[in-house]
Order: C-alpha cells, then sequence, then structure tokens
C-alpha cells in the first residue's frame, strides 16, 4: 500500500465507527478477496505500465526468503503448546475479511491419532473426484507451507507471502482490539487458522479439508462449520489441557459438530462413544461409526504399502491400494471413505477406480516415513502411547530389522512411560537425545526417566546412551548400523539393521530436514540432460 494510500485512510477514518467488514471494505477499496477490482481514473496505459513494473518486482523477489519471515512473524506469537479457549477473534479476523470461514464446505477431522493421515486420505479421495481442495494439517516438518495443501500440494512461497500480507492489517486490527480488552493478542494457531482460510479463498477450492490443532470445540478452526465431523481413536493426550479423562477429552473433541451435520467416527472405547452419541443427538447429526456402519474387511501388506477392503456406507471397496505403512492406516482409509461418502450424501456408492486413485496416491510425511537408505532410517511423529504402540506394532510388521537403533527425544508433558514402554520392546539399542525445541524434555532427565521405565538390566542390555546433540545422535545410529550391515556382509551372514527416530514431531523434523540437505536416500543418477531441472526443483524446495 502506497504512503499516499495510507494517508488517505487516515484521513477517512472514524475511530467512533464500528470496524464491520461492509466499512472496511469502503475503507480499503474492497475485500482482500474481491474479483475484478479496479481502481478508478487509471488509465490503459498507466495501468500496464504500472502492471510491468510490478511483473517485475514479482520476478526479482525472493519468495523463499519472504515465506521464512511469514514463518517468523507467526513464531513472535503463543505457541500452539498453550491455545487460548476462545474462537472469538478468529471469527472476527475472518469477518473483517469477507467471511472467509463460510466460503468453503468443510470436512472437519479430530482425535488423538491419526488426525493427518485420515485428512490426507480424505483429500485425496476428493481430488480423485475432480474437486479442487484445500488442506490443513499439523504440525509440519521443514516448511510452513506443508500445513497448507492447495490441491494436493503445498502451498507456493508466493500464495503464502500475498495472503498473509493481505490480511496482515486485518490480524492487526484483531490484536488492537485484544490488547485493548486486556486478552492476548492472537495466537500462532489462530493466526495460521486466518492465512490457511484466506489461502482457501483465494485458491479458490471446492472443499475443505480441516485437521483440528487441539480438541475441537474452542480450537480456532471451529469457527468454520464442518458439514461432516470425523473422529479418529480417541485417547489420552494434552490432559492439562483437555482433561484428564478419555470422556472429558471426547467431550471437548465433540464441541465440532454442528446442527444436522454427519458425524463419521472410528471405532471408540465406550465412554468415548457415549460423549459422541450425546452431541450427535443433541445437534440432530446422522451418526456413522465403525464398525456398525462401516470397516475394514480385508487388509494386507502389499509392494508400497497395502492392499484394504472396506465395507462403507454406501457400498463396498474391495482391494484398494493404500500407499501407507502401517495396519492401522487401513483404518484410516475406511474412516476417509466413509467421510466422503458422507461428504457427499451417504446414499450412493462411489466409483471404485476413482477411490482406489485416491488412497493410492495419499502420502502422509513423518508417519512411518523412510528417509534413508543405506542405512534404512525410519521417521514418526508417535508422542503418546497410543501412537507409540501402532508404531511399535508397524514397524515389527513392515521392517522386521534384526537390529534396530530408536533415537528417541520427547517434549515436556508426554508420558514418558507410554512411550517408550512399546519401543523399548522393539529396540536393539536406545539414544536418547533432544530436539531444538524450548519444550524438550532434557537427553540426560530423559534418559534418567527410561532407566526407570525399563529397569538398569533392560537399559544396559539395549547399550542406552545420552547423545545431547540430534545432528550428533543421528550419525553415531546411522554409523553403527552402517557398520553392522558392513561386518556382518565380510562374515557372509544376512543381517538387516535400521534406525528408528521417534518420539516428538520436533526431532523428526530435523532429522527430515538434515536427511533433504545431506542426501540420506539414496536416489538413481538421472541423465545429464536432466541434471539440471532435478537441481532446479530441489533449489525451489
Amino acid at each position: 500500500m502506497s504512503n499516499e494510500r495510507e494517508n488517505n485512510l487516515d484521513d477517512e477514518f472514524d475511530p467512533n465507527e464500528e470496524l464491520t467488514a461492509e466499512y472496511l471494505i469502503k475503507m480499503f477499496g474492497g475485500a482482500p478477496f474481491d474479483e475484478g477490482h479496479e481502481e478508478e481514473g487509471v488509465t490503459d496505459e498507466e495501468l500496464s505500465e504500472r502492471e510491468l513494473a510490478e511483473r517485475e518486482r514479482l520476478d526479482n523477489t525472493d519468495w523463499r526468503a519472504e515465506a521464512d519471515e511469514v514463518y517468523e512473524e507467526l513464531m513472535t506469537r503463543v505457541g500452539e503448546a498453550q491455545p487460548e479457549p476462545r474462537l472469538g477473534p478468529t471469527r472476527r479476523a475472518c469477518q473483517l475479511l469477507g467471511d472467509i470461514h463460510e466460503a468453503w464446505p468443510m470436512i472437519h477431522i479430530t482425535g488423538t491419532n491419526g488426525k493427518s493421515s485420515t485428512a490426507r486420505l480424505t483429500e485425496s479421495i476428493l481430488r480423485a473426484h475432480g474437486l479442487r481442495t484445500g488442506l490443513l494439517t499439523s504440525p509440519h516438518l521443514i516448511r510452513l507451507n506443508e500445513r497448507i495443501g492447495i490441491d494436493g500440494a503445498p502451498i507456493t512461497d508466493e500464495r503464502l507471502v500475498a495472503n498473509w500480507r493481505d490480511i496482515e492489517p486485518f490480524i492487526a486490527i484483531v490484536d488492537n482490539e485484544l490488547e485493548v480488552a486486556g486478552e492476548p493478542r492472537l495466537t500462532f494457531f489462530e493466526a495460521l487458522t486466518v492465512l490457511a482460510f484466506a489461502c482457501f479463498t483465494d485458491a479458490p477450492i471446492d472443499v475443505a479439508v480441516v485437521e483440528v490443532g487441539m480438541g475441537g470445540e474452542w480450537d480456532s478452526t471451529n469457527v468454520a462449520d464442518g458439514s461432516v465431523a470425523v473422529f479418529t481413536p480417541i485417547s489420552l493426550d494434552h490432559q492439562d489441557r483437555l482433561g484428564n479423562t478419555v470422556a472429558e477429552i471426547a467431550s471437548t473433541k465433540a464441541g465440532i459438530i454442528k446442527p444436522s451435520a454427519a458425524v463419521v467416527t472410528a471405532a471408540q472405547v465406550p465412554e468415548v462413544m457415549d460423549q459422541l452419541r450425546r452431541a450427535a443427538q443433541l445437534q440432530e447429526a446422522t451418526l456413522y461409526s465403525e464398525p456398525e456402519k462401516f470397516a475394514v474387511t480385508a487388509d494386507q501388506m502389499a509392494v508400497g504399502g497395502r492392499l484394504v477392503s472396506v465395507r462403507g456406507i454406501a457400498g463396498q471397496y474391495d482391494d484398494l491400494p493404500v500407499a501407507l505403512a502401517g495396519d492401522y492406516q487401513a483404518h484410516n482409509a475406511a474412516l476417509a471413505i466413509a467421510a466422503v461418502e458422507a461428504f457427499f450424501g451417504g446414499e450412493r456408492q462411489l466409483d471404485y477406480d476413482t477411490v482406489a486413485q485416491g488412497t493410492a496416491s495419499a502420502v502422509s510425511p513423518g508417519r512411518l516415513d523412510l528417509i534413508g537408505t543405506d542405512p534404512a532410517v525410519i521417521i514418526d511423529a508417535a508422542h503418546n502411547p497410543h501412537g507409540a504402540a501402532h508404531l511399535a506394532q508397524a514397524m515389527t510388521e513392515t521392517y522386521n530389522f534384526d537390529e534396530l537403533t530408536v533415537v528417541l527425544g520427547v517434549l515436556q508433558g508426554k508420558s514418558v512411560a507410554g512411550i517408550i514402554k512399546p519401543l523399548a520392546s522393539i529396540a536393539s539399542r536406545l539414544i536418547i537425545t533432544e530436539s531444538d525445541s524450548p519444550r524438550a524434555i532434557p537427553a540426560w532427565e530423559l534418559a534418567d526417566e527410561v532407566r526407570e521405565i525399563i529397569g538398569e538390566e533392560a537399559s544396559a542390555q539395549k547399550r542406552l546412551e545420552i547423545i545431547e546433540r540430534a545432528q550428533d545422535a543421528f550419525d553415531t545410529a546411522r554409523r553403527e548400523a552402517t557398520d553392522a550391515a558392513v561386518l556382518a556382509d565380510r562374515e557372509g551372514r544376512p543381517l538387516s539393521a535400521g534406525v528408528l527416530i521417534t518420539g516428538s514431531i520436533t526431532l523428526v523434523g530435523e532429522a527430515a530436514a538434515l536427511a533433504l540437505e545431506d542426501g540420506w536416500k539414496a536416489q538413481a543418477t538421472p541423465p545429464d540432460d536432466e541434471t539440471e531441472q532435478l537441481d532446479e526443483q530441489e533449489d525451489e524446495w
């Protein structure tokens, strides 16, 4: 915005005027997402010159650096671990931007584990049906762009920056209003929600698939009304925020159920199911639960993932390719299929080939994700007992290494006992470390807790070691796995050795970034004429 325009706004602004969307549109000359708005009094020749100058400016902009700056600005706000239990400020920002939270239908997903994978499967199936999709998941592994997907790809740096700059004045208005009221300004996740919704509206999209940040009832994403509310398995997590029992946690998560919506839920323990059933009845919503209304009827490992058969709400889908590892992904796929069926009305079977295309193309970074070869390095964002138990089972089924080194880092407030017990059962060696997060449990403190939980004898058997710096821990684990494989080969005996990095998303994110930077994953050498193009793609990412 030019200085002249800013001065005009200062002259026209009435501090006593209520800041409605209509008043702001009058002040700014149109909503940020209006199409076809042109300034009066500009000739075609002048407009062309301005367009050329603007085009040159855009071409010379370092959008990656600008996007990183947006992330730094968001990081100055209160973090995701300390959400404000409120909806008003997020709704206010969305309304000032022209009710962007009402611009598209939404499938809203909550639960304890499996949210991101279910969201990605749901989005992929919708996109296979020809719909332009928006996807909001959290957290990210390497860059903020990963959280906001447009039509199956992370949002570009340019669109991320452009949308943030568009909404920034409105974010500032809400921040100022909160400050006057004596309340904290918009948090990281509240501002991110507004940004994501703005990106969806700007795209534009046909349907949004939105994963809650924490809980449900007062999560900032709940300002939008989901026509379908999806519940992955609910168990204990974030007890300091959501409640000390699964029933209390389920009650909070059930807050995403809106009047007359469809409710699609994975199999739940009775206390959770009672809460969801009660909330659905109060909202006169239609409830579809596993296994009564839909179920996995067959599941087997296959090359590159699984073959899954699903009895859906409206039809049977046999031998679907699911390109995600872990037996729990079969249930995530069934949940996603049921969610899409419910979105389309729940009365007609989906086209099999379209569903198969969606399940086969879905990916879920950071979930049983192979990021390195020679040696094999797997990352998984399991950070609670339920996730760790599923991870241990999936590792045994999918990889079944002869020797497995587990590199573990956990954040404050998590159940170390619930995480380490299943992981220790599959580990040949334990390396305890810590991520760069200020919430990371110090490695020496975590190691003491692990020793107390599994015992000194088991700790000695698993050669438990403290390596405080995460990169050093990764390097040690990879080097030892390589050395073990080389020695076994020399001795003529078969041996598969691998590394599993897990326990917190921040640790997993650091590993993913290093793997990309240092080339942990072996790649075939491309022909000479393709090398330059691949280098350019890597630079862009």
